[in-house]
C-alpha cells in the first residue's frame, strides 16, 4: 500500500506540474487576447450585475436557480480551505512573490471561467425532469463539429468530475473540517463526521433548489466575514504593509533567490514564486477546470453571455479579494518564515494564518481562522457535490442512480472526517487536473465561437450602460 500511494503520488505531482500550470495559464492568456481584453474591461459591468436586484430574481429568460444563486453555488465549491491553507502553503514554498502570481493567474483566470460558464449555458440541455443540465459535458457534445472526439472527451471530463467530487470536493474538505475542530475546540472527529454527514444530507436531498438558498446565505455571509477580520489584521500590522508590498514584487520578480530578513529560512525567488504562485491560484479559484460551469448552467438567464460576465467574478472574488486578504494578513505579521517552539519545524498551512490573525486579534483571531476553515470547506462539499451529481447525470441519465449518489457522498463525509486517506486524496486530485485536460482543449478548439459570443453581446452591455446613466 505504501508503495501504490508513493507511485500515485509522484503521477499527482506529474499531472499537476509545469505543463498543467502552462496549459491553464496559456489558455486564459489566449482567450484574453482573442476575445479583445473584453473579460478585463467588462468586469466593472459583471461586478455590478451580480450586485444588481436583477441577478437575484428569475424572471428573466429560463433556468432552475437565480443568476446570483448560481454564482454563489459555484463559489460554494471554489471559496474552500485553499483560500486559507492553500495561501499559507503558497507562501512558505514560493515565498512572499507568490501572491503576485496568484493574482496574475486570476487575471488570465477571469477569462477562462467566463468562457466555459457562457458555453455552458449555450449548450445546456433540459433533463426529464425539466431540471437544467449543462457543462463541459454538454458544451462538447453539441457544440464539436467531430461528433465522435466531442463524445469521447465529454465522458471523460464528466467521469474524472464525478471521481473528483469524492475527493477534492468531500474527503478532503470534511477531514479539514474535522482536523480543524479537533486542535481548536478538542471536538472528537466522529461527532464532527457525523453532524457534518446529517448537514449534507439534508441539504441535498432538498435538491439544488434548497443547496442554492443554502449556498446564497453561508458563501456571502462566510466572505465578509473573513474578508472583515482579515482586514483588521492588515490594519493592526498597517506600519508593515508596505514594505511586505515591496518584498511581495520584489520576490515575485527577482531573477536571484532571495532569503534570510524577513523570510527567515525561506527562499525565494522568480521561478519558485510562479510556480507555487501560479498552482495554488488556479487550484483555488478552479478557472479553466470546467466546474464552475456545471452549475452556472442552471442559472435563469436571456443570454449566455450575460451569466458568463457574472460567474467571472467568482474568480475575482475567490482570488483577488479572499486570497490577497490571507496572503496581506500573513506578509504584513511578521510570522512567515518563522518555526513553531513546540517542534521546531516552519510554520505553515492553517497555523501559519492562525499565528497571522493571532498577532492583532490573540486568541480570538485563531477561533475565527478555524470557523473560516469550516465554513469554506462545508460549503465546497455543497458546492462539488453538485458537480459530481450533473457529470454522473450525464453518463447514466437515471434520476435514481443520482438520487443515491447524494445519500453516499454524504456519507462520505463521515469517512473524511475521521479517517485519513493519503492515497484518496492523491488519486482524487489527479482526476480533479485531467477534467482540466478536455475542457482546456474545448475552450481553444470553440475560441471562435467564444469572440463571436462575446462581440454579439457588447452592445447588449453597452446599451445598458448609457441607460444606467
Amino acid at each position: 500500500m505504501e508503495m501504490l500511494t508513493k507511485i500515485v503520488g509522484q503521477i499527482d505531482d506529474f499531472v499537476w506540474g509545469p505543463v498543467m500550470l502552462v496549459l491553464l495559464i496559456g489558455t486564459g492568456i489566449f482567450l484574453t487576447i482573442r476575445i479583445g481584453f473584453r473579460s478585463w474591461l467588462n468586469l466593472p459591468y459583471a461586478l455590478k450585475s451580480v450586485l444588481s436586484k436583477e441577478a437575484r430574481q428569475t424572471n428573466r429568460g429560463t433556468g432552475d436557480i437565480s443568476p446570483f444563486a448560481a454564482l454563489m453555488t459555484a463559489l460554494a465549491a471554489t471559496i474552500g480551505t485553499g483560500n486559507i491553507v492553500g495561501v499559507a502553503t503558497a507562501l512558505v514554498s514560493g515565498g512572499p512573490g507568490a501572491l503576485i502570481w496568484m493574482e496574475i493567474s486570476a487575471v488570465f483566470g477571469l477569462t477562462s471561467k467566463f468562457a466555459e460558464c457562457m458555453l455552458a449555458i449555450k449548450y445546456r440541455t433540459v433533463n426529464e425532469q425539466g431540471e437544467m443540465l449543462g457543462g463541459p459535458m454538454t458544451t462538447m457534445k453539441h457544440a464539436f463539429k467531430n461528433k465522435t472526439a466531442g463524445a469521447v472527451l465529454a465522458m471523460l471530463f464528466a467521469i474524472f468530475a464525478v471521481v473528483a467530487s469524492f475527493g477534492i470536493g468531500n474527503l478532503t474538505q470534511a477531514n479539514s473540517i474535522s482536523s480543524a475542530l479537533l486542535s481548536t475546540f478538542h471536538v472528537p472527529t466522529w461527532i464532527t463526521g457525523t453532524i457534518i454527514a446529517a448537514l449534507v444530507l439534508f441539504i441535498l436531498l432538498g435538491g439544488i433548489t434548497r443547496l442554492s438558498k443554502v449556498s446564497s446565505v453561508i458563501v456571502p455571509v462566510m466572505a465578509v466575514f473573513y474578508f472583515f477580520f482579515g482586514i483588521l489584521v492588515i490594519l493592526g500590522n498597517i506600519k508593515a504593509v508596505p514594505a511586505a508590498i515591496v518584498l511581495m514584487f520584489k520576490c515575485a520578480f527577482s531573477p536571484t533567490a532571495l532569503t534570510g530578513g524577513v523570510l527567515g529560512s525561506i527562499v525565494s525567488g522568480m521561478m519558485n514564486s510562479m510556480r507555487f504562485g501560479v498552482a495554488r491560484g488556479l487550484f483555488s479559484n478552479e478557472a479553466g477546470m470546467g466546474s464552475a460551469a456545471i452549475t452556472a448552467a442552471a442559472a435563469t438567464t436571456d443570454d449566455p453571455v450575460r451569466q458568463g460576465y457574472i460567474n467571472m467574478t467568482g474568480t475575482f472574488f475567490d482570488t483577488i479579494v479572499i486570497c490577497t486578504v490571507t496572503g496581506l494578513a500573513i506578509c504584513s505579521s511578521g510570522v512567515l518564515g518563522t518555526t513553531d517552539p513546540a517542534t521546531g519545524e516552519l510554520l505553515t498551512g492553517s497555523p501559519l494564518t492562525i499565528a497571522a490573525f493571532e498577532t492583532v486579534l490573540g486568541t480570538f483571531g485563531g477561533w475565527m481562522v478555524t470557523i473560516g476553515i469550516v465554513l469554506f470547506a462545508f460549503s465546497t462539499i455543497l458546492g462539488w457535490e453538485y458537480h459530481g451529481e450533473k457529470a454522473l447525470e450525464y453518463i447514466v441519465k437515471k434520476p435514481s442512480i443520482c438520487m443515491a449518489y447524494r445519500v453516499v457522498f454524504a456519507l462520505i463525509t463521515f469517512i473524511g472526517a475521521t479517517t485519513s486517506l493519503k492515497l484518496a486524496w492523491s488519486l482524487s486530485d489527479i482526476a480533479n487536473a485531467l477534467m482540466a485536460v478536455p475542457n482546456l482543449i474545448c475552450l481553444i478548439a470553440l475560441s471562435g465561437v467564444i469572440a463571436k459570443e462575446v462581440e454579439r453581446f457588447q452592445p447588449t452591455i453597452d446599451a445598458e450602460r448609457r441607460v444606467k446613466k
